[in-house]
């Protein structure tokens, strides 16, 4: 069964915000990146100013929940933030058919911003807005269910 995890949209502040968390709830980051390590697409380049952002961070919290966000990219990907689209459901499946059926069943009448395929952090990943407007997240790791 899926694991839901919270995904938390800043506006610049993200490692600062990360930071506070993992001060405070301990561990280590199960991932970073910026989007500068994201690889160049000529067609839609990083701009200087949104290159030290960050695309994903994943802090885990006790034996398998985790804490993920990342930056605003309002110039490179056209998002802004607003109260109200801070959040998203992120769902961490524990195989890539679930993650399929997950992201098919789910997307099915909404919007989708990034069809699942695999991602440059080495999971399968898609977002969409339901057909409620609810976004949604859906990703998996073989990395942290122990299945390649």
């Amino acid at each position: 069964m899926a694991k839901i995890n919270p995904h938390i949209l800043f506006k610049g502040n993200t490692e600062e915000a990360f930071s506070f968390y993992k001060s405070v709830l301990g561990g280590e980051y199960a991932m970073l990146m910026r989007m500068k390590d994201l690889p160049s697409d000529p067609n839609n380049p990083v701009p200087e100013t949104e290159l030290d952002k960050i695309i994903h961070i994943a802090l885990p919290v006790g034996n398998s929940d985790l804490l993920m966000g990342s930056d605003v990219a309002e110039q490179f990907m056209s998002q802004e933030l607003v109260t109200g689209n801070r959040y998203t459901i992120s769902l961490s499946a524990e195989s890539k058919e679930e993650a399929d059926k997950l992201f098919n069943g789910l997307s099915a009448g909404g919007q989708i911003e990034m069809p699942i395929a695999d991602s440059p952090w080495g999971s399968c990943f898609g977002m969409f807005a339901d057909k409620f407007g609810i976004q949604w997240m859906i990703d998996y790791d073989p990395k942290y269910n122990g299945k390649k």
